[in-house]
């Protein structure tokens, strides 16, 4: 009787170890990177398709967080999706003609915001636009999908 409730004990407290370390991981891995809201300027950009980009989506630069997506929109006017972002304000020599693209970590990961610096001797500031031509929009997994089955299923075998 007394080494069943050990059992018992041990295996309670195996699960329970288990859930905080769920609860740990989930903590953790929910887009707290190091990004302090210190000054930061906002800039918006367009795209034709944002894929599932969300609100706090990281910024990036060459591999470094430099800022957060803050909005996600539909633009009524440009029948595009506008998405806001700021950029701390030390980052502040970025030029104004600098490419933007959604990607995404890893294969099936979570979208962000890519910056690849242009040549302009202009830089980007507070309420500056990036257009279509340095957009780059989000690869939609399903549609590569759909092509290459449709494309595919499009060739004739009579050769």
């Amino acid at each position: 009787m007394q080494q069943t409730r050990a059992v018992e004990f041990g295996t309670g407290l195996f699960v329970l170890l288990g859930l905080a370390a769920l609860f740990f991981l989930t903590t953790q891995t929910t887009g707290n990177n190091a990004f302090s809201s210190g000054e930061t300027y906002e800039v918006q950009a367009y795209f034709e398709n944002v894929g599932s980009l969300k609100n706090r989506a990281p910024v990036s630069m060459s591999g470094v967080t430099i800022g957060r997506v803050t909005a996600v929109e539909f633009d009524p006017v440009s029948l595009e999706a506008r998405v806001t972002f700021v950029i701390e304000q030390k980052y502040d020599q970025i030029p104004d003609d600098t490419d933007a693209a959604i990607l995404t970590s890893g294969l099936l990961g979570s979208q962000y915001i890519g910056l690849q610096a242009g040549g302009s001797e202009t830089y980007l500031e507070d309420g500056s636009e990036i257009d279509l031509p340095f957009t780059q929009s989000a690869i939609v997994l399903e549609n590569l999908i759909s092509k290459y089955l449709f494309s595919a299923g499009g060739e004739d075998d009579d050769e």
